[in-house]
């Protein structure tokens, strides 16, 4: 086995369904910005994932269909233990990623302190787009940090992202949703980062970050920069 770089920063991304090569793009776009050295470990069986990882993305998708096409691999089950077992390595879960981490399945307790409800806005047709309001200071970019991925085996290429999907930082975050799931207000028993109006959409507990929407599928980084800087700063404590 190659050795791993004592500064290589790895962060392992669940290639179970979604949006996977837009949060590839987003971490590479974020690296470049904070001038962090990368490895993106792309899990598709469980015996990939390892101790070696710094960070997780549990990306978004449809959750029932990512709990199936797990099932032969065994890959959820390997990601829940390395979240057992590294509970202070940050992870981000979004839209779909953001319900395995509230409701991660049968005899296993929930990752963050919520619970959530699938496609509680409704069905594709009551996909939208909002501002967010995001109430978490994430590490500043320097805007440079622009990458474009080609085509991979199936030449499937990352989605275009519009010019304007990259907000200024301080006019608030594009949040786009896609048959959008929902926290319930009441049971929340951590950190809200990010909201619509009054409404949560995204939460953090302890490293484990949740949003209901998509970050990847805009150019605002900042949400893939706090998982490098966190995964940078966990590597370096142990």
């Amino acid at each position: 086995m190659a050795s791993i770089g004592l500064c290589m920063v790895r962060i392992g991304l669940a290639m179970l369904q979604g949006a996977r090569h837009e949060h590839i793009e987003s971490l590479h776009g974020a690296a470049a910005e904070l001038g962090i050295a990368i490895e993106i470990v792309e899990l598709r069986r469980g015996d990939q994932v390892d101790a070696h990882l710094d960070g997780l993305i549990l990306p978004g998708g449809e959750s029932t269909a990512m709990r199936k096409a797990s099932e032969g691999a065994a890959l959820l089950p390997a990601l829940f233990s390395w979240m057992d077992s590294n509970e202070h390595r940050p992870v981000l879960g979004t839209c779909a990623g953001a319900i395995l981490l509230a409701s991660p399945g049968t005899n296993r307790a929930p990752f963050i302190g919520a619970s959530i409800a699938r496609n509680a806005w409704g069905r594709q047709r009551q996909s939208f787009e909002a501002t967010i309001e995001v109430h978490i200071t994430t590490p500043p970019g320097d805007g440079v940090g622009e990458h474009r991925n080609d085509a991979d085996r199936f030449n499937r290429r990352p989605l275009p992202v519009a010019p304007n999907a990259a907000a200024l930082e301080d006019e608030g975050f594009p949040g786009v949703f896609i048959r959008a799931p929902r926290f319930d207000t009441e049971s929340l028993d951590c950190q809200t980062i990010a909201s619509l109006g009054e409404e949560a959409v995204g939460v953090l507990d302890g490293n484990r970050m949740a949003l209901t929407f998509h970050p990847e599928l805009t150019l605002d980084r900042r949400f893939h920069r706090w998982l490098l800087t966190e995964a940078e700063r966990c590597k370096g404590e142990r």
